[in-house]
């Protein structure tokens, strides 16, 4: 019978990626409902060490598959790595980030295990069903961001899913929690490493990940202008945040892609999120909602905006930052000084 949560974290240059941490995360939520254990997934080569720290962010059981043909990240090899651990150990859930490696391994992770996939997830719970009992309930957008669909996997298994990085919270890292690794040898053959890497290039440009910032200053269409965003890092600046966008400034070029939230963009959950100029449709709120703190500004008193956000500023951006930023630059200008 399947049973247990499994979440491949995923490991970049022997170091485990967040995405993998969040999702041990909430899979201890959902193995409390489900009355399983949370298993974490770890594949590379000379990863055994940096594995057990699955056990500090809340894994009850941590899985290796160890073997220097594992070195870089290559499609076949991992496939072959996490179908045969799903064929041996017969997991009830199995959760993937949705990063580039996640979005490359899980659909073909499904193909050969013979089951479905939910891409992308924005949301997990545990709902009870009449014949199949207790089902993982996978939500994501759909139809554009028009509306948000959950999806049941009844009938296969394991549920499979993948989770955007970001939208999960990692449990707090418990240094006292330790256990042993359990490693399963995988016959790999020299037909599985179809790809020869001639050579690694790692990108120069240093780009902000938004999604570690405590403080976001984000702006929409409202701001006017890419000029709009220096009023936004100057306000940026005094909070102690990044500035970030809605895809409407992205599209217009005002912003480079990397700083987008939402649907499309990136998923982000600061302590303060300072919402500026944006409307508030479906697609941005995706990537927001969970932020601690949100505080609106928008000339529109009817904006979609302010049904999320815990206060709403009725009122013109360009008037409203600008004092808000001379207001803040006075007050780190006292507390300096006293």
């Amino acid at each position: 019978m399947s049973k247990d949560i499994y979440v491949i974290a995923e490991q970049r240059d022997g170091k485990l990626a967040k995405v993998g941490k969040e999702l041990i995360g909430e899979a201890t939520k959902l193995a409390a409902d489900l009355g399983e254990k949370v298993v974490g997934v770890v594949v590379g080569n000379g990863i055994k060490e940096e594995a057990k720290k699955l056990f500090q962010y809340g894994a009850d059981e941590v899985v290796v598959v160890d073997d220097p043909i594992l070195e870089h990240y290559m499609t076949e090899p991992y496939v072959k790595a996490i179908t045969t651990i799903i064929h041996e150990c017969d997991p009830n859930v199995v959760l993937f980030g949705a990063t580039s490696i996640g979005r490359d391994l899980a659909p073909r992770v499904a193909g050969r295990v013979h089951t479905g996939l939910t891409a992308d997830c924005t949301g997990l719970s545990v709902i009870e069903d009449e014949q199949s009992g207790k089902l993982l309930a996978m939500t994501r957008p759909a139809f554009g961001g028009n509306i948000m669909a959950t999806i049941l996997c009844k009938n296969f298994r394991p549920q499979m899913a993948t989770v955007r990085p970001g939208v999960m919270a990692a449990l707090k890292k418990d240094e006292s929690k330790t256990g042993e690794v359990k490693e399963i040898k995988v016959p790999f053959t020299a037909e599985d490493q179809n790809v020869e890497i001639l050579e690694e290039v790692k990108a120069d440009k240093k780009v902000v990940d938004i999604t570690e910032a405590k403080v976001l200053v984000s702006g929409g269409r409202g701001i006017g202008g890419p000029e709009g965003f220096d009023m936004l890092k100057e306000c940026a600046k005094e909070l102690g945040g990044e500035i970030a966008s809605s895809r409407a400034c992205v599209d217009a070029g005002w912003i480079d892609s990397s700083r987008q939230v939402g649907q499309t963009g990136k998923t982000v959950r600061p302590n303060l999120y300072l919402a500026c100029g944006i409307s508030g449709a479906i697609q941005h709120v995706a990537g927001m909602e969970s932020s601690d703190l949100v505080i609106s500004i928008n000339k529109n008193d009817t904006a979609a905006i302010f049904d999320v956000s815990d206060l709403g500023i009725v009122g013109d951006v360009k008037v409203i930052i600008p004092k808000l930023t001379e207001a803040l630059k006075k007050y780190n200008a006292e507390k300096e000084n006293n």
